[in-house]
């Protein structure tokens, strides 16, 4: 199954898709990868769902990417004696250390963390941001806040600290009983939550330890300072732009969802983005014009993937909301203004060997106006870094790697092959010829460009660059 657009939909599985049948149809309808989110999915669902996918994707014969997010810390006021409270704007509220119910005037904060980390002049947005305080008096046992923005408050409303830097991990004891839980399973990616700096990253690789790669979510103001850093440890980019809008001016986020796009991209690594895509879809059948424009923006800024959250994990028109968001996709890449913008967006290559190769490649591609363009990885390294020039011919990417295909799954433009390694460079020109004929990507009489390592085999060593062309049979030679 070929796609005909490069930029990737993930969508979150749920509720109303987790049969077998379900899966299939919204794979068919265009989802590339899947999200299993940890904050609903109970171990026992969350092989059940693997186990599903896997079996989708052994009767497609196509890699498919499972990502697993891990649900982070929640923040949460403790119980109000009569279950709720009307807030008053100005009026004074206490947060504090006694676990005694609440009332209008004070509420138990079971986090010690936030009252250490807490100053006088920090906002404190409470049930996503409905309500708004002011922390004016702080200490570890209490603190004492005036109401800026007021309204009703109840048992349990999460709060968020845009101003505070917690000292606390991105993962809760939850989350690391999912992630191992997860890795047992054999998964592609994991999700993180609540990443402030680089440290919460680094800390999460430890534990995975290889098994799979991270994707950094980006929800926390935080992290939008340190943002080089978390995209240096990360191996890809969540732009999470609910949360994110929650403790940020709404106004910003488009511009931060522009800017961590490039960073992402100029790094080389895959960026995703995220939440209330297609919004209006979790009820109606078609999404509103606002929502397909801001579909349209993220495929002309270059991202690798864009999601579906509950459009897709409990809505009424699942397979609808995929089939729509790949509509999109399509129709914006065949815009001929889109080239323009990719390649106004194109950042220069850094200096190393395999970005040199990777620009190279695209260069002779669009030039000699090559049907496709072949890349033999075995990490997939390869593909990501060809990726990260938005060539303008499809490219190939053959693996012999079970795992690095289904982790390329995410990434812009590539159509992923698991195929047995190469004997020689011969065998490679070959069947890169064969594989990208079998698939629809050339014809016999055309050429194609073929990117690899050599030796064979071994990660990371991008070098080597041949154009072939196309036999009668797919086979290729030089």
């Amino acid at each position: 199954m070929r796609r005909l657009r490069r930029i990737k939909i993930l969508a979150t599985l749920g509720p109303a898709s987790s049969d077998l049948a379900m899966i299939r149809r919204l794979f068919e309808a265009g989802a590339d990868l899947f999200r299993i989110n940890m904050s609903h999915t109970p171990h026992d669902k969350m092989r059940e769902l693997v186990a599903t996918i896997r079996n989708v994707e052994s009767s497609y014969g196509r890699p498919i990417g499972i990502l697993v997010d891990l649900q982070g810390p929640k923040l949460r006021l403790g119980a109000f004696a009569e279950g709720a409270v009307q807030l008053q704007n100005g009026q004074i509220f206490t947060l504090d250390s006694d676990k005694s119910p609440g009332d209008a005037t004070r509420v138990h904060l079971p986090h010690p963390e936030i009252l250490a980390a807490l100053r006088p002049g920090h906002a404190l947005l409470l049930d996503d941001g409905k309500v708004r305080l002011i922390a004016e008096e702080t200490s570890k046992e209490h603190a004492v806040t005036r109401v800026v923005v007021g309204g009703k408050m109840s048992d349990r409303k999460g709060v968020s600290l845009p101003d505070t830097d917690l000292p606390v991990s991105a993962m809760t004891p939850k989350d690391r009983a999912d992630l191992e839980a997860a890795l047992v399973t054999g998964i592609d990616w994991i999700a993180l939550s609540f990443v402030q700096r680089a440290d919460d990253v680094i800390e999460a690789k430890k534990m995975i330890r290889g098994r799979a790669a991270v994707m950094a979510k980006i929800e926390k103001p935080q992290a939008i300072d340190r943002l080089a850093d978390i995209i240096e440890a990360s191996d890809a980019l969540m732009v999470a732009r609910g949360d994110l809008g929650v403790e940020l001016p709404l106004e910003r986020v488009p511009s931060l969802q522009k800017q961590m796009t490039r960073m992402a991209r100029r790094a080389g690594k895959p960026v995703v983005i995220a939440t209330q895509m297609l919004e209006s879809m979790i009820q109606s059948p078609v999404p509103t014009r606002a929502e397909v424009s801001d579909v349209a923006t993220a495929v002309y800024e270059g991202a690798d993937a864009i999601m579906l959250s509950a459009e897709s994990a409990a809505g009424k028109f699942p397979v609808e909301a995929v089939s729509t968001m790949n509509r999109i996709g399509e129709e914006v890449e065949r815009d001929p203004t889109y080239r323009s913008v990719i390649m106004a967006q194109r950042p220069a290559p850094e200096s190393t060997v395999g970005d040199a190769i990777a620009d190279a490649a695209r260069q002779i591609a669009e030039t000699l106006d090559l049907p496709a363009l072949i890349c033999w990885t075995s990490s997939g390294s390869t593909a990501v870094r060809v990726a990260r020039e938005r060539p303008k011919p499809p490219i190939v990417a053959i693996t012999p790697n079970i795992a690095a295909g289904r982790r390329l799954a995410v990434v812009w433009g590539v159509h992923c092959v698991v195929a047995e390694d190469a004997r020689d460079q011969d065998d490679m020109v070959s069947r890169a010829g064969q594989i990208a004929f079998r698939d629809g990507f050339v014809r016999a009489g055309q050429r194609v460009i073929i990117v690899a390592g050599v030796p064979l085999g071994i990660p990371g060593t991008t070098n080597m660059v041949r154009i072939a062309s196309v036999g009668p049979e797919g086979d290729a030679n030089i």
